[in-house]
């Protein structure tokens, strides 16, 4: 195959589709005006508890004068659970400019698993900021697949030695504060998996776990009610610590806990993500471990989804190594190079455990795109539209590209077998 050289990069600012929020003031207790929040900034990098989210783009120019791009940012809890700080992006401009363009334009882009190697080498003896892999890799995927008249996914199936795909990934939407609403949209374009709920304060999750409970059972209720004949969703909560931190952190009380959601609502499969934070790597390993064990004995329908403190690819590998959660959140910012999303999945297949593909609201269309070819070449067994909380948008843009995506393998493949 011909080299393919970068003859030159473009940066340009641009806007992450949600907000940056400090996670720590708002468990704090920070109260909302409209959508703002009322106080001061607890973690460091905030200016104040919730700023627009930004994003920095990366153009590969190639030799044909095609440009090529790519998407760097942060997720809207920064700096939360062991994650790099909230994006800066003049700094974040600065160190591409620095350490990134000039590797960039002395790479093969052609050799898509050996260019991202090079180019994400430690620099200064310390890794790049996580965003400034995730887009610099999302660039070179495309460069790639320019270069081969073919798909990203075609790329990652290349690379990985893996068949090309056939099956549909299911998609997860997220409601965000609007969550009624939400839920009602997700189910009349019936969303495979709903509805995430974002329940991240006292105040949600109630004393004791009952308005969270009763929220349960409303979107049961809700499916049933508004469901087309057959629709049959996973409910999939995102609580964000919140039983740990209001049932306690003891394994069986927590198991306990998430036990008595599924039962209140029989015949679902209810996904439970970030059911407590233990305030290390280490502790989450363990009590998870603990937690997961005692659901499988029960045979309780419930999952327990990890996402805090797991966020590179060592960490993922180390939780589904040791048994802690039955699926990982690939929260694709957090893991860095969009290569490491993939070898995440492949891992969790590898030990039977389940691979969601995530990310943030604060991604972009861009990043959005690049992870919907990742997620359908590994096979994923969900992913996350994205960007943004509108769920219309976001289902739009990762349904449109797996679609699109899907056909494009389908024509692939039915001439290859006619010349076959």
């Amino acid at each position: 195959m011909a080299e393919l050289r970068i003859k030159d990069v473009l940066l340009a600012p641009g806007n992450g589709a949600f907000f940056y929020d400090d996670q720590a003031a708002i468990v704090s207790g920070a109260a909302q005006d409209g959508f703002n929040y009322i106080g001061k900034p607890t973690t460091l990098g905030f200016k104040s508890i919730r700023i627009p989210a930004s994003s920095l783009s990366i153009g590969l120019i190639l030799a044909d004068e095609t440009i090529v791009w790519g998407d760097m940012m942060n997720v809207q809890y920064s700096g939360a659970g062991g994650r790099d700080p909230v994006f800066e992006t003049a700094q974040i401009s600065g160190l591409v400019s620095r350490a990134v363009v000039p590797r960039l334009l002395d790479v093969d882009a052609s050799r898509y698993l050996d260019a991202c190697a090079k180019v994400f080498e430690p620099f200064e003896d310390k890794r790049l900021p996580l965003a400034i892999e995730y887009g610099v890799s999302q660039a070179l995927l495309r460069a790639a697949a320019h270069l081969q008249r073919t798909t990203m996914a075609e790329i990652i199936c290349s690379e990985f030695d893996l068949p090309l795909p056939t099956r549909r990934v299911p998609i997860y939407c997220q409601s965000g504060d609007a969550r009624e609403i939400n839920v009602d949209k997700m189910i009349l374009k019936a969303v495979d998996v709903l509805p995430h709920g974002l329940i991240n304060s006292r105040q949600k999750f109630g004393q004791g776990g009952q308005t969270f409970l009763e929220f349960v059972k409303w979107v049961a209720t809700r499916t049933r009610e508004l469901g087309r004949p057959g629709y049959h969703p996973v409910l999939h909560f995102d609580v964000y610590g919140w039983i740990g931190q209001e049932i306690g952190l003891e394994p069986q009380s927590i198991a306990d806990f998430i036990c008595k959601v599924a039962d209140t609502v029989p015949g679902f499969t209810v996904n439970i993500e970030s059911p407590a934070d233990f305030g290390s790597t280490r502790a989450q390993i363990e009590n998870y471990a603990k937690i997961v064990s005692i659901l499988d004995k029960r045979g309780s329908s419930a999952r327990v989804v990890v996402d805090e403190r797991c966020n590179t690819l060592e960490d993922i590998r180390l939780f589904v190594e040791a048994k802690a959660t039955h699926l990982v959140q690939i929260k694709t910012p957090d893991v860095g190079s969009i290569v490491d999303t993939a070898r995440a999945v492949l891992i969790c297949k590898a030990n039977k455990k389940g691979a969601y593909v995530g990310g943030s609201c604060t991604e972009t269309d861009l990043s959005a795109q690049a992870s919907v070819h990742v997620s359908v070449a590994t096979q994923a067994d969900m992913m996350l539209a994205k960007p943004g909380m509108g769920v219309d948008e976001a289902y739009s843009i990762v349904g449109n590209e797996q679609n699109r995506l899907l056909a494009m393998l389908n024509r692939r493949r039915v001439r290859a077998k006619n010349v076959g």
